[in-house]
């Protein structure tokens, strides 16, 4: 086939697949992706292990006027603090040597890829909620009821009180166990934690009017797995192309066209939306994704779920994959841009 009559938008055998504009675009979205897993990998060594951090190192080294620092670093920090910095523009460099390296990988091949790891991502936070929520569950009726000394011990018990040891010792171990089970599962389990949130909530409606019994951990459950389902879920909806949204203009528009704007638009509004929850929500220990979770913060309902600051990292789990899904939904709307095959057909009844 020659060039003329290439219409599908694929190089002819032996050609190079990849343009300028292509190339461009695939090291853009594959260092964002990669930026914001490494901006949340040294989120934790700031804030959890002490790490000096970029922006420390740079104000130490005084590149942008007279250090604020009350104390300079040691050579120990120094070089975490140029680990950090390194860690950052290898991402940069990474992106731009796998694009190189792979030119005639089609666009849509990278996007769904990026699919899969934010799919990974929402379904080992999907099984943590579910077994953090069951066994925080459990341990807070026990406690509220008395029983929990008998079952555990004294000791054990008035541990299990202190929200330090519970996150520690019961709810970290559960998410890890989460994100194993996600590496052998395959459902993101948006219908499960569904009817959970049911079952959750007729429980309560059940022994209000039945058994005249109500007890704070059961409405914490329900909006510890309401909250879960609805910003876990968001990046599974983008790429079903199931958010809600009033079409005037862009029904009738074509594919080339809708490409378009779903490049701009997920560029101007959806990155910018992800880039602002992390900065904000991350910035400092005070900020209020980190703040929480480093207090192990609980709410003030006395004997209730000990699961508040995991909520606060629901938030960071939604950026961070709305921000994998952008990307993706670029590098998608790219390739529909082009004209190239293997478009999905959404909601029609070809498989993707």
């Amino acid at each position: 086939m020659s060039d003329s009559t290439n219409v599908t938008g694929f190089a002819p055998v032996g050609a190079s697949y990849q343009t300028p504009v292509s190339a461009f675009t695939r090291i853009f979205c594959w260092a964002s992706v990669a930026l914001t897993l490494m901006f949340i990998v040294n989120n934790y060594l700031i804030f959890w292990r002490d790490w000096p951090g970029f922006l420390t190192l740079v104000d130490h080294l005084a590149i942008f006027g007279p250090s604020s620092l009350k104390k300079p670093l040691d050579g120990s920090a120094q070089l975490l603090g140029w680990l950090q910095a390194v860690s950052y523009f290898a991402c940069i460099v990474g992106a731009a040597l796998y694009t190189k390296r792979t030119p005639d990988r089609p666009l849509r091949q990278d996007s769904k890829l990026m699919v899969d790891i934010a799919a990974y991502i929402v379904r080992a936070a999907f099984w943590a909620v579910i077994f953090v929520g069951l066994a925080d569950m459990i341990i807070s009726f026990l406690r509220v009821e008395g029983l929990l000394p008998a079952v555990l011990g004294d000791e054990l018990a008035t541990a299990l009180g202190r929200s330090q040891f519970r996150g520690s010792y019961v709810h970290i171990p559960l998410v890890l166990v989460g994100v194993l089970v996600a590496c052998f599962t395959r459902s993101l389990g948006f219908t499960w934690l569904a009817l959970l949130v049911v079952g959750a909530e007729l429980g309560i409606v059940l022994s209000r009017f039945i058994f005249s019994y109500e007890q704070a951990f059961q409405g914490d459950l329900v909006r510890f797995w309401y909250g879960a389902l609805f910003l876990f879920a968001s990046a599974y909806t983008l790429y079903e192309d199931g958010h809600v949204r009033v079409d005037v203009f862009y029904a009738a528009l074509t594919s080339r066209i809708r490409g378009l704007i779903n490049i701009w638009g997920s560029l101007l509004l959806g990155m910018s939306l992800c880039v602002t929850v992390m900065t904000i929500g991350m910035w400092s220990k005070s900020a209020i994704i980190n703040s929480p979770m480093l207090s192990f913060e609980v709410s003030q309902s006395g004997f209730g779920m000990y699961v508040k600051y995991l909520m606060a990292s629901f938030l960071g789990i939604f950026a961070v994959t709305m921000m994998i899904q952008f990307a993706s939904y670029i590098l998608e709307s790219l390739a529909d841009y082009r004209d190239e095959p293997g478009r999905r057909e959404i909601g029609g009844s070809s498989a993707h």
